[in-house]
């Protein structure tokens, strides 16, 4: 990243695919690091896939806190640096990282004592149940250092810096290729872990990643200068951390309540469709990559531009990047829908997944469209200090209208799996279609109203 570049007076365009475009290489490797341990858990049957699936919204859990975390954090941060405050910046910076410490030992310890719970009501039981365990226990011993890597990588984020974490993704992916294995089956001497390989090969990734982002960050304006007392809890920055975190959090933690309400109803139709939306949604991740770095340059720069005052950028960084993924995802859904049946073979044999997961697809193709005109908008509000759309917004298209609509569609009707397949798409693109009129009462007035 250029050390000329500048939030607040280059070109929007430029900016955003300078910020956007390392963000969303590394976010595609990241997911195909998902990939590959989907693909693995392949090596082991049809149980270890639905298991990793099932093991979804506690992961996921994890994983929300610290992009909820990480997102108020880069808001705040860009919002100081934009407005020239430094100190204020390196003092945020210090307290999220608390913050975060924090959160992962609760999230760690709540996690160990609900997820067995939370896999029985999935219906796990027997030997599928300790499977599920055996991944998730690995990752929550774990999840201080799955948090840290991405709070850290918010004070770089901030500065528009995203290549170190696209470094950090790239090698990532490929640390993980080899540890797979490594761990799976057994080689060089080593038992034998199952899933639990799987699991132990992501956390440490997750270290060595979190290690690399700090040598990036120690270097930069954020940290350079911080003391020790910046260090101690500060009730005040805390709360203002809470206060953006919190709703970010929750919002992201919505996404695995709604993995939870779709494999509710999923798991109506067997362990197959489990392991078939699992797999599907990993394609559909694939598919949305480029799009999300759009996230990551819109929240740096409407915050660091909201920071500087200048709002008449502000409203072209949100409209720029909500056209930007909405071309992409168009040609991205053509992608899905003329590759469904390949896409789902490359992880399995097993001909009722491969239906059950094309025809999701199918629904998929038609949806993609909706979400980066729906996640652009939450992050654009997110760098105005406005996190609570994002929950509201993810209350209701991952609870409250899944549960009517996918019921409605898929019993009443009696649509069956394509009730869910469909529901997801209605859902979602009613979410997109009041979040683009919301973005444009709010972000369009930027400047003239008063601040919440």
């Amino acid at each position: 990243m250029s050390q000329a570049l500048s939030l607040t007076t280059d070109p929007i365009p430029k900016l955003t695919w300078q910020i956007a475009l390392p963000m969303s290489i590394g976010m595609f490797f990241n997911t195909m690091f998902n990939v590959v341990d989907t693909f693995c858990a392949g090596w082991l049957g049809t149980e270890a896939l639905a298991a990793l699936s099932l093991s979804f919204p506690v992961f996921f859990t994890v994983f929300a806190v610290g992009s909820g975390i990480a997102q108020g954090t880069t808001a705040l941060l860009s919002i100081s640096l934009g407005g020239g405050n430094n100190k204020d910046a390196r003092h945020v910076f210090a307290q999220a990282l608390l913050f975060v410490i924090v959160a992962g030992v609760v999230l760690s310890f709540l996690g160990w004592l609900a997820a067995p719970w939370l896999y029985r009501q999935l219906g796990a039981e027997g030997d599928y149940l300790r499977t599920s365990l055996a991944y998730m226990n690995v990752i929550l011993a774990g999840g201080v250092f799955v948090l840290l890597p991405m709070v850290v990588n918010a004070g770089l984020s901030a500065q528009g810096n995203t290549l170190p974490y696209r470094n950090f993704l790239i090698a990532g992916f490929v640390v993980n290729l080899l540890l797979n294995p490594l761990f799976i089956l057994g080689w060089f001497g080593l038992p034998k872990m199952g899933v639990g390989g799987i699991a132990l090969a992501t956390v440490i990734v997750q270290i060595g990643g979190g290690l690399y982002l700090w040598s990036h960050v120690a270097k930069s304006d954020v940290y350079r200068g911080i003391r020790f007392h910046d260090l101690k809890p500060d009730r005040e920055i805390l709360i203002r951390i809470a206060g953006q975190a919190v709703p970010a959090a929750l919002n992201m933690l919505t996404i695995a309540v709604g993995v939870f309400v779709i494999t509710w109803f999923v798991k109506n139709f067997g362990q197959e469709a489990v392991a078939a939306i699992g797999i599907a949604t990993r394609v559909e991740q694939i598919v949305l990559m480029p799009s999300i770095g759009l996230n990551a340059a819109v929240l740096s720069i409407v915050g660091q531009n909201y920071g500087a005052g200048h709002y008449d950028r502000v409203r072209e960084a949100w409209l720029t990047n909500v056209k930007y993924g909405a071309l992409m995802m168009l040609v991205g859904g053509l992608l899905v829908f003329f590759t469904r049946k390949l896409s789902m073979r490359i992880f399995t044999d097993d001909p009722t997944v491969i239906a059950h997961g094309s025809d999701y697809l199918i629904s998929a193709s038609l949806t993609l469209v909706a979400y980066p005109i729906l996640f652009v908008t939450v992050f654009a509000l997110q760098g105005l200090k406005r996190p609570a759309f994002g929950l509201w917004m993810g209350l209701y298209r991952q609870l409250a209208a899944p549960i009517i609509v996918f019921h409605l569609l898929t019993f009443t009707l009696g649509w069956g799996l394509w009730g869910v397949w469909w529901g997801v798409c209605m859902v979602t693109w009613s979410a997109a279609i009041f979040a683009l009129f919301w973005g444009w009462k709010k972000i369009c007035s930027c400047g003239t109203q008063q601040d919440d």
